[in-house]
């Protein structure tokens, strides 16, 4: 058991180096900006894998299928709004900050800024589609897919262009430009590995859940989105280790605005958008951990390493009141 969820993390880091190797030169190649490649393609891609959740359950029928898929759907930017935030956080301080007594990580504050507020906007959009008559509800869809493809292209059209000086040569090529097809060879293979390494963990989560008899609503609600959310985490990690910090956190942001947009709409327009008392408090638990993120660093004008690791504590209190309620 301690072996599989072991092999499963070591895949998903493995899987992560690789894709984020790639995507850089990706963008590079394409003379993409910083925002359009860690908060567009890295985003998309790594959130990819776990989006195909709620669309199997929901296509498979049935009520219980789409308790699932509703539950996948709010669980994934519920994860990326708290436990991201604090790993990218504890992370920046734990290679940087403990060293050179750095407490700000060092990105563009407006645009963190922007994909707060379109996050924060949206998933009060989505989550109140729950609230409101049926025949409204495809508009509501609408309005999520046009708010992210608005957000696509401010994010393309925002940043830096990314440098190819300082940038690690690609794994699959020896050449100082690697050729289009190896960069997407390493793509795809980093994609499989992270999608497959997390599956892997996930079962590893399931077999220890039945050993040490684990409620199976703590193991659906609080351990296996861990998992799923897995890859921003460690793209994150990695890309905040090299000191692209700009790409780190943006990783995670624009993450958080494709979950909280394009698979909402999937999930209003394919079940029936009932939200149950559990999926309201997590809710409830990820506008007041986002939006006291965007109050702070709007007030500090910077985004501080604390700001970020005071984010577990949405996490840690969600937890909590999950234990609460079974207990």
């Amino acid at each position: 058991m301690v072996i599989q969820l072991l092999a499963g993390l070591l895949t998903i880091l493995i899987g992560a180096e690789l894709f984020t190797n790639a995507v850089e030169w990706l963008g590079s190649r394409l003379g993409l900006s910083e925002g359009a490649v860690g908060n567009l393609l890295a985003a998309v891609g790594t959130a990819l894998p776990e989006s195909m959740i709620p669309l199997v359950a929901f296509l498979s029928g049935g009520r219980e299928a789409a308790h699932i898929g509703i539950g996948a759907i709010l669980g994934a930017p519920f994860m990326l709004g708290t436990l991201a935030m604090f790993v990218t956080g504890f992370s920046a301080w734990f290679i940087w900050g403990r060293r050179t007594g750095r407490k700000m990580l060092h990105v563009d504050t407006a645009l963190i800024l922007r994909d707060l507020r379109f996050f924060l906007c949206m998933y009060v959009v989505a989550v109140s589609a729950a609230f409101l008559p049926r025949w409204c509800r495809p508009f509501v869809a609408i309005a999520l897919l046009s708010g992210y493809f608005m957000y696509a292209w401010t994010a393309v059209h925002s940043g830096q262009s990314l440098s190819e000086d300082g940038m690690r040569g690609l794994y699959l090529s020896r050449r100082q430009r690697p050729a289009y097809f190896l960069i997407l060879l390493q793509l795809m293979i980093g994609l499989g590995a992270i999608a497959g390494g997390a599956q892997y963990f996930v079962h590893g989560i399931e077999y220890a859940a039945q050993v040490y008899g684990i409620h199976p609503l703590v193991l659906s609600m609080i351990l296996a989105p861990v998992a799923t959310e897995l890859p921003e985490k460690f793209n994150s990690v990695i890309w905040v280790a090299h000191g692209k910090d700009r790409l780190a956190l943006g990783n995670v942001t624009g993450a958080m605005v494709f979950q909280s947009t394009m698979i909402p709409a999937m999930g209003i327009l394919l079940s029936d958008w009932i939200l149950n008392g559990a999926a309201l408090l997590s809710s409830t638990f990820l506008l007041l951990t986002v939006g006291s993120l965007y109050l702070s660093i709007r007030r500090r004008g910077c985004v501080a390493m604390k700001t970020l690791i005071c984010c577990g504590l949405g996490y840690l209190s969600f937890f909590l009141a999950i234990l609460w309620s079974i207990l």
